[in-house]
C-alpha cells in the first residue's frame, strides 16, 4: 500500500542528479517501489517479508558449467535447488498452498551460456496452473527457446547483457560477444516476452567497462523495463580481493540510464556491495530517478519521502514493478 504521507516538493536541484530527476518526475507518479522478495530475508522498522513470497530456485543446484570469475557459482548456493521437474512441480505446488505468489527461476549455465531451461517447460506450465509468477533467468537462448519460454507461459525473461568482449571471455569464460547477447534479447522481445535486461556495474573486477555500450545498444533495441546491478566481491571467488565499483560511479551510469531510457521502468536490484557505502548510493539512485530499489536501508525510505516521492513495499522482483 502507497504510503500518503504529505511532503513538500523538493526542487530537482537538491539532489545529486537533477538532470535524471527532473527525467524521471516528467514521465512517472511520484511514487517508488521497495521490492523485498523472499530470497533474501528482510526486515526492518518499516517492513518485514515472508521467506516463501517470492522464491529463487536453481534448476541445477549449485552446479554451473562457466565457473565465472565473479561468482563461481557461490550465488547459486542460496537457492532453493528443483535439480528435476519434479522436484519443481512439488516445490510449487507448496509454495501455492502457503500463499507464496511467485518463483524466479534460474541455474547455472551451460559451456553456451544457456540456463537448461528445456527439461523443466512442462514443470513450468504446472507452476502457472498453479496460480504463480514465473520469472526465468534464460542465458543466450534463441528463437526456438524463446518460443518455447513464452508457450510454456513464462511471465518475464531476465537476461544479463554485457558490452565488452574481454569481459565476456575473462569474466564469464566464454567465447561470445556482446552481439550475441544483444541477439538473445532482441530474440525474447521477438517471440513477445516481457524481457528485463540487466546490466551489472563492474562486472570487468570492479570496473566501468562496457556497461554504457551495454546500455545504448539495450536502449535501440527497446524495452519497457530496464534493472541495473552493481558488482559484490564474494569471498572464495576470484573476485574476491577485488574493489567494488564506487557509489558514485554507480550511480552516475544509473543517472546516464535514465536520461536515455525516460520511459523506461528503471530498477537497482538486490546484487550490490551491502557495506558503508549502501546507503549513500541508494540515496543517489533516487536522485538518478530509479523506480525501484531492492532491499532498501530505512533511511533510503525516508530520503525518497523526503524527495516527495510515496512509496510501497512489494514482495516480489523488482524487475516486475
Amino acid at each position: 500500500m502507497l504510503s500518503r504521507q504529505d511532503q513538500p516538493e523538493s526542487p530537482a536541484a537538491a539532489g545529486a542528479f537533477p538532470e535524471a530527476w527532473a527525467v524521471r518526475r516528467a514521465n512517472f507518479r511520484d511514487e517508488i517501489t521497495f521490492a523485498v522478495p523472499g530470497a533474501i530475508r528482510f526486515e526492518s522498522e518499516l517492513f518485514a517479508n515472508r521467506w516463501d513470497s517470492f522464491v529463487t530456485v536453481s534448476v541445477t543446484g549449485a552446479a554451473c558449467a562457466l565457473a565465472c570469475e565473479h561468482c563461481l557459482g557461490r550465488l547459486l548456493t542460496g537457492m532453493i535447488p528443483a535439480r528435476s521437474p519434479g522436484e519443481l512441480g512439488r516445490l510449487g505446488r507448496g509454495l501455492a498452498k502457503r500463499g507464496g505468489s511467485g518463483v524466479l527461476l534460474s541455474g547455472g549455465c551451460d559451456e553456451e551460456g544457456r540456463v537448461p531451461l528445456g527439461p523443466y517447460l512442462g514443470a513450468i506450465r504446472t507452476l502457472k496452473e498453479e496460480g504463480l509468477t514465473v520469472l526465468a533467468h534464460s542465458g543466450l537462448v534463441g528463437r526456438a527457446e524463446a518460443r518455447a519460454l513464452r508457450e510454456a507461459g513464462v511471465d518475464q525473461v531476465l537476461l544479463d547483457v554485457v558490452g565488452d568482449r574481454e569481459t565476456i571471455r575473462a569474466v564469464c569464460h566464454l567465447d561470445k560477444t556482446p552481439e550475441d547477447y544483444l541477439g538473445a534479447l532482441a530474440a525474447l522481445k521477438e517471440e513477445g516476452l516481457s524481457v528485463a535486461p540487466h546490466v551489472v556495474a563492474g562486472l570487468h573486477f570492479g570496473e566501468l567497462r562496457g556497461e554504457h555500450r551495454a546500455l545504448e545498444e539495450i536502449g535501440r533495441i527497446g524495452v519497457e523495463r530496464l534493472v541495473l546491478v552493481a558488482l559484490k566481491p564474494l569471498p572464495g571467488t576470484p573476485m574476491a580481493g577485488c574493489t567494488a565499483p564506487r557509489a558514485d560511479e554507480v550511480a552516475s551510469l544509473t543517472a546516464w540510464a535514465r536520461t536515455r531510457n525516460p520511459t523506461t521502468r528503471l530498477s537497482f536490484g538486490c546484487a550490490r556491495p551491502y557495506g558503508p557505502q549502501k546507503g549513500r548510493l541508494e540515496r543517489y539512485l533516487v536522485d538518478a530517478g530509479v523506480n525501484a530499489v531492492a532491499f532498501p536501508a530505512d533511511e533510503t525510505v525516508r530520503y525518497a519521502e523526503s524527495r516527495g516521492l510515496r512509496y510501497r513495499f512489494v514482495e516480489r522482483c523488482c524487475s516486475l514493478v
